[in-house]
């Protein structure tokens, strides 16, 4: 078995004139909602093994707030592919993970963590399914669970969507 987790950072502040995106912070409820987020991974059982984060500023903010709630310690690195990836660029990252990534979160941006969460996605919970068809806000994670024990093996619709989470789903707000 292999797991895939996507998260999307937390939310930001909007780009101030000249500011580039790469450069952009997360906000209080950002901040807030990262920690959350990072204790519901620890408190679900749900810390992976290997972390891909992307360059930008707020994905790099995120995994150091959700990080030290995540035991044990996750190998973790940034990869520069993540940031502004299509779908197709992070399902070859995807494909190519360390083979002794179990279970691998990515944490990255829109539209591609959405374009490949749903691509990926075969079958789960009707409701979570539905859920994630309709859009992957910020802070929101997708669990993805495949049959497979090598990466190589990934192909579109062949995952079980074990769970998908946002804090506004956790706090029953939707």
């Amino acid at each position: 078995m292999r797991r895939l987790i996507l998260f999307r950072h937390a939310k930001t502040e909007r780009a101030a004139p000249g500011q580039a995106d790469l450069d952009r912070e997360l906000t209080d409820r950002g901040r807030g909602d990262a920690a959350t987020m990072g204790a519901y991974i620890a408190s679900h059982g749900l810390a992976p093994s290997h972390v891909l984060v992307s360059p930008a500023r707020r994905t790099r903010q995120t995994w150091d707030i959700m990080a030290p709630r995540i035991a044990p310690p996750p190998r973790t690195a940034i990869d520069e592919r993540i940031y502004d990836a299509s779908p197709e660029r992070l399902f070859r990252l995807v494909e190519t993970a360390d083979p002794d990534a179990a279970s691998l979160l990515i944490v990255g941006h829109n539209p591609g963590l959405h374009e490949l969460a749903v691509a990926l996605t075969a079958t789960g919970d009707i409701d979570a399914r539905e859920q994630l068809q309709e859009k992957f806000p910020t802070s929101a994670l997708a669990v993805l669970d495949f049959a497979f024990k090598d990466w190589r093996d990934l192909h579109p619709q062949s995952a079980r969507l074990d769970r998908f989470i946002s804090p506004r789903l956790l706090a029953g707000t939707v």
